[in-house]
Parts: structure tokens; C-alpha cells; sequence
């Protein structure tokens, strides 16, 4: 992948999220995708659990998945019904690929329940990197769709279980700007005793 380390740099150094709305096809393909997914679970995992699951929305599945979103969202908000919900038909359809990764810690083990989350936290970033060093772009998003406990039943989440975000994959619908990032100095300081 890397044959030497100015390219790792490079990757690291040009690896940004990009808007799910103006990602384009194409998206990874089966093999591509498979790939994606196993350099993404090449995460740190104390005690080796495997506290997490992803699933994969397949585009004959986004109605469906448009139709949950609405429900749910009409659930924990009744006063919604009959209100325009195409934001959720547009959330459940961006991007040519979809993937939802949820933490499934496990309970009873002595890893702290803390570093199992992240260590799924560290699969999603994973996914990111794998995404960009494949020549996609990746976009990870949460909101209350993550939080609602409908939704997260849907993808298999039993008691415990929490979405960790929904990873949008595919190809940059033109060039991307550089967002501000945190100053070296304003982040770091040495330990002072």
C-alpha cells in the first residue's frame, strides 16, 4: 500500500471527510469494499473482543431505510406526521455506499466498557483511512438517527449496543476545500510536575 514512509505522510496529511450529499459513483466495489472493511478492523482491541459490528446498506435497501428513519422520527416526534421528511429520504440515499457500525461491547469482560467503545471509535477512523488510501472520499455522521434506539434495533443492536455513525463512501463531486484544523500549539503542552 505504502512503499515508503513520505507516502504514509501523504496519505495522513490529505485524508479529510468530505459532504455524503455531494459524494458521487462511483463507490468501492465488492472487492474493494471487502478490503476496506478488513484494513478497518486492524484496530486496537484490548483483550481481543471484537466490541463491534458493521453492516452494509445495500442501495435497493435505502427506501427501506428511508421508510425506519421517517418512522422512528415520527415516533419521537408525534407532532411530525404529515410533515415534510424528504431531509431523511436524502439522508438515507447520499453516497453510493453506506455502512453502519455500531459498538457491541462486551458485557461481563473485564476491558472497561469505555476502551471497548473505543476501540469500535478506532474502527470507524480505520474505515475513514482504508476509504482514502482505496482513492475515496469517506464521510462519517452521527445525529439523532445514531441515538434513536429504533433505528439502532433495526441494524441488530441488542441492549447496550449503540450506532457508532453511518459511513458514506464514494467519489468527490469536485474538488475539496481544507477545512481549519487545531494549532499544534493550542492542542499540545508537556506534562508539567
Amino acid at each position: 500500500m505504502f512503499n515508503d514512509t513520505s507516502s504514509l505522510r501523504s496519505h495522513l496529511a490529505t485524508r479529510r471527510s468530505g459532504k455524503a450529499r455531494d459524494m458521487v459513483a462511483p463507490g468501492p466495489d465488492a472487492a474493494q469494499l471487502k478490503d476496506i472493511i478488513g484494513l478497518a478492523l486492524r484496530t486496537p482491541d484490548h483483550g481481543k473482543l471484537a466490541p463491534w459490528r458493521i453492516v452494509t446498506v445495500a442501495d435497493d435497501q435505502r427506501a427501506d431505510l428511508a421508510k425506519l428513519l421517517k418512522q422512528a422520527w415520527v415516533a419521537e416526534n408525534p407532532g411530525a406526521a404529515g410533515m415534510d421528511l424528504s431531509a431523511l429520504d436524502q439522508f438515507a440515499h447520499q453516497a453510493p455506499t453506506l455502512l453502519v457500525l455500531l459498538s457491541t461491547p462486551v458485557q461481563g469482560s473485564k476491558i472497561p466498557l469505555w476502551e471497548q467503545q473505543m476501540s469500535a471509535a478506532a474502527v470507524g477512523m480505520n474505515l475513514l483511512h482504508a476509504a482514502h488510501a482505496h482513492g475515496f472520499l469517506g464521510s462519517w455522521l452521527t445525529g439523532w438517527a445514531a441515538y434513536n434506539t429504533q433505528v439502532a434495533a433495526a441494524f441488530g443492536a441488542k441492549q447496550g449496543d449503540t450506532i457508532v455513525g453511518y459511513f458514506f463512501l464514494g467519489t468527490a463531486d469536485g474538488a475539496l476545500s481544507e477545512r481549519p484544523r487545531p494549532e499544534y500549539d493550542d492542542i499540545v503542552r508537556a506534562w508539567d510536575i
